[in-house]
């Protein structure tokens, strides 16, 4: 292996940024993700201390959207599959999150989530009909830089795919459980 002349640069630089991109990273995600899926859950949660496992009507809507159309928007008539996703969704809402937030278990988490986006825009673009409505679905090298699904969820991925490669650096949960060395 050849050493590269730069390398007393750029290995104190790999060391930090190993340490600092999945830090900022976890902050950039509070900071513009967080609320964004927390208020998101609470949309789905139903009424008393025990709601995340009743959700409402809307909860069925956002995520089953012709499903709910198929039956007139009559929860009773959706099964038990129906329930166990919009529930299991909707605490993946409030649980990942929190998880990446404070470094606990960051690369599942941080993989949960690329799951989770990817399912939400499917439902976007298929079950909302996100693709029928110009801009919503973009494209990449267009110039504009406001689509919801291809630009906005692009930059949500490369946030969370640099906490699955990285882990979550210093200041985490999981750094004082696993410490290693």
């Amino acid at each position: 292996m050849v050493n590269s002349p730069l390398e007393p640069v750029t290995a104190p630089l790999n060391r930090v940024g190993d340490e600092v991109l999945p830090l900022l990273a976890r902050l950039v995600f509070a900071g513009v993700l967080l609320m964004y899926f927390w208020n998101s859950g609470l949309t789905k949660v139903g009424d008393g201390i025990f709601g995340i496992f009743t959700p409402g009507s809307g909860a069925y809507v956002q995520i089953f959207p012709k499903a709910m159309e198929a039956v007139g928007y009559d929860i009773s008539q959706l099964n038990f599959f129906h329930w166990a996703v919009v529930v299991s969704g909707t605490i993946a809402e409030f649980v990942l999150p929190f998880f990446i937030i404070v470094g606990l278990l960051t690369r599942l988490a941080a993989l949960g989530m690329i799951g989770f986006i990817v399912v939400q825009s499917l439902t976007d673009l298929y079950g909302h009909g996100g693709i029928a409505h110009e801009g919503t679905l973009g494209a990449w090298f267009d110039g504009p830089s406001d689509a919801l699904i291809m630009d906005q969820r692009a930059l949500w991925m490369l946030c969370l795919l640099i906490l699955v490669f990285k882990g979550a650096g210093a200041l985490s949960l999981d750094r004082a459980i696993f410490r290693q060395g």
